[in-house]
């Protein structure tokens, strides 16, 4: 059953959210407004070595003062295919250039309240070229995917995309970190 709507209006805008309000209107007839945020669509990846480890980044997330795990990833930028964020963003953040890339899946955090969508790719292997440019990390560091379930339990894994990606590369539709097609 499908919600229709009527309109929306931005109520605050700024190169990263459009805040808008919507008027919709539930199947059984009901009107009312909802909150809505608008936002481009992000990318990241996971690189992956021949060992079973993800290339991770420790880091600070001051929204919520946490520190945690995360897969490097940031903003699609307008006209940029995804999977070039994807590994612009390894590069940036790591220091490391990805292998082949390969579309993993795509993570809608929170759809009753964004339209945002995390594009997640998975990197055969890297490659060490320097020093990360974008400084966002504590720590850079190869961490055994047998590890992501401990680690989410002592809450060092709190992004959900991160979250997401690590656990579908476990338990994958392949088994074993393979991924199907």
């Amino acid at each position: 059953m499908e919600w229709r709507r009527h309109g929306e209006r931005s109520i605050y805008r700024s190169p990263w959210v459009d805040l808008r309000v919507a008027d919709v209107e539930l199947p059984d007839g009901r009107r009312f407004e909802h909150h809505l945020v608008r936002v481009r669509p992000s990318a990241g990846v996971v690189a992956l070595d021949d060992r079973g480890r993800a290339l991770l980044i420790w880091r600070h997330r001051f929204i919520s003062d946490s520190w945690g795990w995360e897969i490097p990833g940031g903003r699609v930028e307008p006209g940029e295919d995804p999977a070039e964020t994807a590994a612009r963003e390894l590069l940036e953040e790591t220091g490391w250039r990805p292998g082949p890339l390969h579309h993993l899946l795509d993570i809608r955090p929170s759809p009753g309240l964004t339209d945002g969508v995390h594009h997640i790719f998975r990197a055969e292997g890297a490659v060490r070229v320097g020093e990360p440019t974008d400084v966002e990390a504590e720590r850079i560091e190869w961490v055994p995917l047998e590890r992501v379930p401990e680690l989410a339990a002592r809450g060092q894994i709190g992004a959900g995309s991160t979250l997401a990606a690590l656990l579908y590369l476990m338990t994958g539709p392949c088994g074993n970190g393979a991924e199907a097609g």
